[in-house]
């Protein structure tokens, strides 16, 4: 089991080049990733989708892309000469017209708005997404680790909630029969005493056949028992459990609210209080696995 938290990042270096690659991730319905590459690295849109695609199935992934080219080639000077020269023509003309002789020096040409220009050399794209590859994959890795071991607590917290709440299935299971011989009592006592001790047997009988069967929840026991069953060994699987475990906290819901308008007795319904309260724990924990 894997949670949809965590951290991961790597720094890796080579040939002159450096990268960097950032992870963070939090719960989300699917896998949404969100990043922002620089302009010299925007070839690599789709190795990041297709390299977190590969190892996660669920969750929204901050990414944050760093990447340094300390190689000698990694910059080129370019001489605008054509701009130098207009700039040439310009100064003659400016001379002329103030009857003044002189002329610039290569320093100062140097130095005019745009004569040279630093640029960024051309990448290789391959030997560069062959880093990225490596950064991404050291990143993951720290990911995922910590996804997985917060995903042991998160194991260790369900398996614990699911046996409060199969404690809870049972003594709801304990006291169900006793409350259709409750009804049966008090309705004896009560038919009795408006009766002053005449009591039709046959129409007590039909009036508590008539509760016990409005008021049975042993289907709704049984399921209960199946779906705690599936979520214990759900938890084992090493497949993203997220989903299947969000549907089967729903059906615990759903079996426990029935058996909260069916059973008409204060004891069960205090017993599916706290049954929805161990079910409520369990939904906001299992939001979070992957």
């Amino acid at each position: 089991m894997k949670s949809m938290t965590g951290y991961g990042r790597y720094t890796i270096e080579r040939d002159g080049r450096e990268m960097t690659v950032e992870l963070k991730s939090v719960n989300h319905r699917f896998l949404d990733i969100s990043f922002r590459l620089p302009r010299t690295l925007s070839f690599l849109d789709e190795a990041v989708r297709k390299g977190i695609g590969a190892r996660l199935a669920r969750g929204h992934v901050d990414v944050f892309v760093g990447y340094a080219n300390h190689r000698q080639d990694a910059r080129q000077v370019r001489v605008d000469t054509a701009l130098a020269k207009a700039y040439q023509s310009a100064l003659a003309e400016l001379a002329g017209a103030l009857g003044k002789e002189g002329d610039a020096s290569l320093n100062d040409y140097a130095r005019f708005p745009d004569v040279l220009t630093v640029q960024e050399s051309d990448e290789d794209q391959e030997t560069v997404r062959a880093l990225f590859d490596d950064a991404l994959t050291g990143a993951l890795d720290a990911l995922i680790a910590m996804r997985e071991r917060e995903g042991e607590s998160m194991k260790a917290d369900i398996l614990d909630k699911i046996g409060n709440l199969a404690d809870i299935r049972d003594r709801i299971a304990e006291r169900a029969p006793l409350v259709v011989t409750e009804y049966r009592d008090k309705l004896h006592a009560r038919i009795a005493a408006l009766t002053e001790g005449e009591l039709d047997e046959a129409r007590l009988i039909t009036e508590v056949a008539i509760f016990a069967d409005r008021a049975a929840i042993d289907e709704e026991l049984v399921r209960l028992v199946s779906h705690i069953a599936q979520i214990r060994a759900t938890v084992e699987l090493p497949d993203p459990t997220g989903r299947r475990l969000d549907f089967l906290v729903q059906e615990l819901n759903r079996e426990v609210n029935t058996i909260g308008s069916k059973a008409s007795d204060t004891v069960i319904a205090q017993m599916v209080v706290d049954a929805k309260s161990e079910i409520e724990k369990l939904r906001e924990q299992v939001q979070n696995v992957e």
